[in-house]
């Protein structure tokens, strides 16, 4: 199975925010990332970039719940 990692880029480091995500969603300015399992995260910012050959997603701005 084939899930992604996402991590927030702060200043030009990447920091891991979650790890097996099976979807993303954007809604009003604020990224809802989730898993198989249920476990969310909500990221306030923008989606930067996507790399579908190492899976992963960069984000920018502030984890929020």
């Amino acid at each position: 199975m084939c899930l992604s990692k996402a991590y927030v880029d702060r200043n030009g480091a990447r920091e891991l925010v979650m790890e097996e995500v099976a979807s993303l969603s954007v809604e009003d300015g604020k990224i809802m990332l989730k898993t198989l399992f249920g476990e969310r995260k909500e990221i306030v910012g923008s989606l930067r970039e996507v790399d579908f050959l190492t899976h992963v997603l960069v984000l920018e701005g502030e984890e929020g719940r």
